[in-house]
């Protein structure tokens, strides 16, 4: 094995094959999947009593008198979810401030595309369900879900070009901006307007923190919990934290590469020995060796590292679990409700979506990345009805009892027939695509 490797150990066989597994984002999707049909199943079982009891188990602390607890359900989709919003703003500033959305034009495109999946389905549930007792669901329709998304993507393989998953992800991820600012402004409570102070002064605390320099993310991670707790007490959603300190996340590694290879430079010139142990100079430059390889990488580049694989396949599982659930039955189904979710998310998300990029691109205010083409686009499209996580989660918050069940059929009918029909068309249009005619042609020639 080469010196500049790691060395290997027995357990590393276990473990590198499972890191590796986790890193897949379809694998969230798939697991998330099964995960709903789990909850969907037991719901519809003998066990329907138990589950539904299990997630209303309340746990919290006791303080003297004062009682700061909540059933699991609610822990999940305020607190747990709060992770997930937190990676979904990591991933966004780092592909805005790092990766290929810098180009303005091409982040406009999915800004235009996301705006026009939100903007359309809105207007055609109230169309159908104006005057009913669920028209404040409009936020139902206005969701996509990445995971599921990213998922279906990976059937495809090298089907589609990678400027169709850049432009799926960040308009998912646009998307899922979106939908919490719905949820803080149309489906919180009453405001308390001094929580709200407390928080903005956590945040400035934030801000202060990083301008004194201090880097550890334990410090970070407490000073988040105080901001969240304000904002729960504040009557907005406290999942909008997530989004908030994801944006502030610094995207700028502190050590920088020059920096970094003169350091390791030092320890690379000891000779070889047991000179590392011991309160010495050899074992001081080691460690800076150790804290500058850890600080070349950037903060936000660090967490979503570390968070990704447990907001993958714990955090979105554990909702699917919870929410995911309900019992069907033809009698108690508000068909117009219903109705007006799956005309909303499999017709109006990808009309909107279409509709809106092709408006600014034709006005020159975005352009289409590399190999994506407007039947791709149009295949992509369709993949934005699957609506299932925020869709599921803004209906639990908008909708009386009586009525989820109702609007999570609809959301499982349009997500389902949205996977399919998105999945069959990128299939066929993507057999077609230039750059692969191209290429056998230039194979067949050679």
């Amino acid at each position: 094995m080469p010196l500049s490797r790691l060395p290997k150990e027995p357990a590393d066989r276990l473990t590198t094959p499972f890191l590796r597994f986790i890193r897949i984002e379809a694998t969230a999707g798939s697991v998330l999947l099964v995960s709903a049909l789990v909850a969907l199943a037991i719901s519809n079982s003998h066990w329907s009593a138990d589950y539904e009891a299990l997630w209303n188990v309340r746990i919290g602390l006791l303080w003297g008198g004062v009682e700061f607890a909540r059933p699991v359900k609610h822990w999940i989709n305020d607190g747990a979810m709060t992770l997930f919003f937190f990676v979904v703003a990591l991933e966004l500033k780092r592909e805005l401030v790092l990766g290929e959305l810098r180009d303005s034009r091409k982040a406009l495109l999915s800004v235009a595309a996301a705006a026009g999946g939100m903007l359309v389905p809105v207007l055609l549930f109230l169309a159908v369900a104006h005057g009913g007792q669920g028209a404040h669901a409009w936020g139902v329709v206005t969701a996509t879900d990445t995971a599921f998304v990213i998922g279906c993507l990976a059937l495809l393989g090298s089907r589609i070009p990678h400027g169709l998953r850049l432009f799926l992800l960040s308009l998912a991820i646009f998307d899922d901006i979106g939908a919490i600012t719905i949820i803080a402004l149309a489906y919180g409570k009453s405001i308390d307007w001094a929580a709200i102070a407390v928080a903005f002064a956590g945040l400035g605390g934030v801000v202060l923190l990083r301008m004194l320099g201090v880097r550890s993310l334990l410090v970070f991670f407490a000073a988040g919990i105080g901001i969240w707790l304000a904002v729960d007490a504040s009557g907005i959603h406290p999942t909008l934290t997530g989004v908030v300190l994801g944006a502030m996340a610094p995207a700028r590694s502190w050590v920088s590469d020059r920096r970094l290879q003169a350091i390791l430079g030092v320890v690379a010139a000891y000779p070889e020995g047991s000179h590392w142990s011991g309160d010495t100079r050899d074992r001081a430059d080691l460690q800076r060796a150790g804290v500058a390889t850890r600080e070349a990488l950037s903060p936000l580049e660090r967490l979503e590292v570390a968070l990704h694989p447990w907001v993958g396949l714990l955090v979105l599982p554990l909702f699917a679990l919870a929410n995911a659930g309900f019992v069907i039955s033809a009698q108690q189904v508000d068909w117009t409700l219903s109705g007006a979710i799956v005309l909303g998310l499999l017709c109006g998300k990808p009309v909107g979506v279409v509709l809106f990029s092709y408006a600014a691109v034709r006005l020159r205010l975005a352009v289409l990345p590399e190999g994506l083409t407007w039947p791709l686009v149009a295949g992509g499209a369709l993949l934005t009805g699957i609506g299932f996580t925020m869709s599921v989660l803004m209906a639990e918050l908008a909708l009386a009892p009586d009525h989820v069940a109702s609007a999570k059929l609809g959301i499982l009918v349009a997500s389902g027939l949205a996977a399919v029909g998105g999945v069959s068309v990128l299939a066929v249009v993507g057999r077609k695509r230039p750059g692969r005619m191209g290429a056998r042609r230039k194979k067949a020639g050679a």
